[in-house]
């Protein structure tokens, strides 16, 4: 079977090519950016002392952090499974999910967004292998461990 001759783009015009979706630009709607982060934790932090019969975030609050930690880790597993299952639509939906617990759990442990913002600009340009070898030789000696593995 022959193969098929691919066409040369016209003089002065370069054939586009179909980006990957993980590697295209964002581009949305005003507003959709990371920056909607900051602002949910915002509206978050305010809710912290909201009535908890009108506002989720209260509810949760109010629960308590291993509650608020409990309903991160079960949107976690929800944000795998759609992952997995490789349902785009229905990860995206469950990322957020993921997003605004997470938040919630900041809220609660007194962890504004822009201490993570400098610990991942900290990271930045960083191996990731050598950052986590860092981390697995002071852990065990911050906790008085007198050995570099993990227990």
């Amino acid at each position: 079977m022959a193969k098929a001759s691919k066409k040369a783009a016209p003089a002065g015009k370069a054939k586009k090519r179909k980006r990957p979706a993980a590697v295209r630009e964002a581009s949305g709607p005003p507003g959709a950016t990371a920056a909607i982060l900051d602002r949910l934790w915002e509206v978050v932090n305010a809710r912290r002392g909201a009535d908890p019969a009108v506002s989720h975030s209260a509810r949760l609050l109010s629960r308590g952090t291993a509650k608020v930690a409990q309903k991160f880790g079960e949107e976690a597993v929800e944000c795998l499974i759609e992952a997995v299952r490789g349902s785009r639509k229905s990860l995206i939906a469950e990322s957020a999910d993921v997003l605004y617990h997470l938040l919630v759990m900041w809220v609660d442990g007194g962890v504004r967004p822009v201490e993570v913002w400098e610990e991942l600009r900290r990271r930045e340009g960083v191996s990731g292998i050598a950052e986590k070898a860092a981390r697995a030789k002071s852990l065990p000696l911050r906790m008085g461990v007198r050995t570099t593995k993990i227990p």
